[in-house]
Parts: C-alpha cells; sequence; structure tokens
C-alpha cells in the first residue's frame, strides 16, 4: 500500500464542465465554496445543497481551460446534479454538460505516483496528506503500473475523514454533518448560495450535535452507505462511507452523535433487543469544531 507509484482508477467518478462566460457567478451561486479560489493543481471541494441546506451531491473542482470549471462526482449523481444545476442558469451563459466520456479518473497514492503519465494533476488529501488525482484523456492508453484496488482508496478516503455522498445518502445531511466545515468544502464569507442560510445558522447559532465519525466494528460486519443502525452505546448512525478489513471487521465513516450524547434516546429511541454494534471509535485526522 506504500509503495510509491501505485494508481487507483475511480471509474465510478464522471465529469461535469462548467463553461461559459458567467462559469465562476453561477457556481458562487449554487456551492458551498467560494469558486474564486479554484487555482491550477488544487482540487476545490464544495456540496450542492438544497434549500434547506441538505447535502445533494459534494463535488471536486477542477480549473480548465478558458475559464472552465470540471466537476468530479459519482456517475450515479450526475444526471440528478445536472439537471438540479440546469433549473438555476435562467439567462446566465453557462452551459453544463457531462464530459465523463471524455476523461479518465485516477487516484495518485502520492504526488509522485504517475510522474511518467501525461494528465492534469490535482490535489487530493487534506493539507498534510500526500495523494493526487489525475484526470487523463481517454483516448490514452491505460497505465501498465501497479494499481490499488478501490476498495483501497477507499480505505484511505475513510482513514482521511474525506465524504462522499451517493443516491442513498442525497440530501440526508445537513453540510455540518458531514464534516464539510472540517475539509475545506464551504466558505463562510462569499456571500449568498442555495442552502446558505441554513448552514450559516447552523455554523454561527449552535453546535452541531451529528457528525461525521470514523469506526470500526469489533467483530465481522458488512456495511454500505446509506444503512442505518444503532451503536453498543445506544447512538443511531447512518453509514456514509464503508470497506471490509481483511479480517472481515468494517471500518466505516457514518453520521451519529457525538460522543458524550449517548444518554440521549436518539432517534432510534432505544437499543434493538441483540443489543447495538460494537466499535471502536478511530481518530480522524482533523479536529472537530468544539
Amino acid at each position: 500500500m506504500n509503495q510509491p507509484g501505485l494508481l487507483c482508477l475511480l471509474d465510478d467518478l464522471g465529469t461535469l464542465r462548467f463553461s461559459g462566460a458567467e462559469v465562476e457567478k453561477f457556481l458562487q451561486g449554487q456551492l458551498s465554496n467560494d469558486v474564486s479560489a479554484l487555482t491550477a493543481g488544487a482540487l476545490l471541494r464544495a456540496g450542492v445543497h438544497n434549500p434547506q441546506g441538505r447535502t445533494l451531491a459534494l463535488l471536486g473542482l477542477v480549473g480548465a481551460d478558458q475559464g472552465e470549471v470540471l466537476a468530479l462526482l459519482p456517475r450515479e449523481l450526475l444526471p440528478a446534479v445536472a439537471t438540479h444545476l440546469r433549473r438555476y442558469v435562467l439567462r446566465a451563459k453557462v452551459t453544463i454538460s457531462d464530459d465523463s466520456a471524455q476523461y479518465r479518473v485516477l487516484g495518485l497514492a502520492s504526488p509522485d505516483a504517475a510522474a511518467a503519465l501525461s494528465g492534469r494533476r490535482v490535489g487530493y488529501g487534506l493539507a498534510h496528506q500526500s495523494r493526487a488525482l489525475l484526470i487523463q484523456s481517454a483516448l490514452e492508453p491505460p497505465p501498465s503500473v501497479p494499481m490499488l484496488s478501490r476498495e483501497q482508496w477507499r480505505a484511505l478516503d475513510i482513514a482521511a475523514g474525506l465524504p462522499q455522498v451517493y443516491s442513498a445518502t442525497s440530501g440526508q445531511f445537513v453540510a455540518q454533518m458531514l464534516n464539510l466545515d472540517c475539509i475545506d468544502a464551504i466558505s463562510f464569507t462569499k456571500g449568498c448560495y442555495t442552502g446558505q442560510e441554513v448552514i450559516a445558522r447552523a455554523h454561527y447559532r449552535g453546535r452541531i450535535k451529528r457528525r461525521l465519525q470514523r469506526f470500526v466494528s469489533r467483530s465481522a460486519a458488512r456495511l454500505a452507505a446509506g444503512e442505518t443502525g444503532v451503536l453498543a452505546d445506544g447512538r443511531s448512525f447512518r453509514v456514509v462511507e464503508a470497506t471490509q478489513r481483511a479480517d472481515g471487521a468494517c471500518e466505516f465513516l457514518a453520521v451519529a452523535s457525538l460522543a458524550g450524547a449517548a444518554a440521549e434516546a436518539d432517534e432510534a429511541g432505544a437499543l434493538p433487543a441483540g443489543g447495538g454494534l460494537p466499535v471502536d471509535a478511530l481518530p480522524l485526522p482533523y479536529a472537530l469544531p468544539e
């Protein structure tokens, strides 16, 4: 896993292209992050939210040529997100197109992982992490180097505390529940966007009681994004991302009440007859707000 040069084919990611004279203005009014901060060689994370502040999708934004912007997101969400955003185009000089067939997206285990390969490299992890993405033309031959499996890359995302939104979890969580404020996916100074009022109120007026946390089951378990359950301490949870370890245990990111709130009945009301899921809490590489 720690060998240099390992890549992962992220063929579950699709690409939306935003082009036109008013791309930045349009995206500023729709996404949670400050699009003017987009720089070459860096991935800018931003959420697409409904008016209630619920996260419909999480985009990875990449600067393209002539002021255009590429957005990376799960292919399963791409049609719904494109349809949602086109409703807001109105008379803006913006075109939204699905360019997924034109690109291949690879995960790089380190910034130097594909030094001999061509393509647009963009930073992927947080500041202290050494991963990147490579966006290649689909016309280029696929790389013939050691490859990470998709599950191995997902495990790296989970260890990094990086959420993803899928069809099963779209619209389920307010931005801060996914820790978007901890992974630089929200700007609280850029001005209005869809869902901004709810997200700003949660930031300025009160502590978020349910947040993304990292767990590992103490025995064999199999979980998937969107599934719900109850932990052994009585807290209910909804899975955001999960992967299987070699020993059968499941390591996962889930939204649950923060530790210390276990005494509250939570959404489940009580432990199921067989007891909740025994887990160990694992650290995140960033601090949650007090």
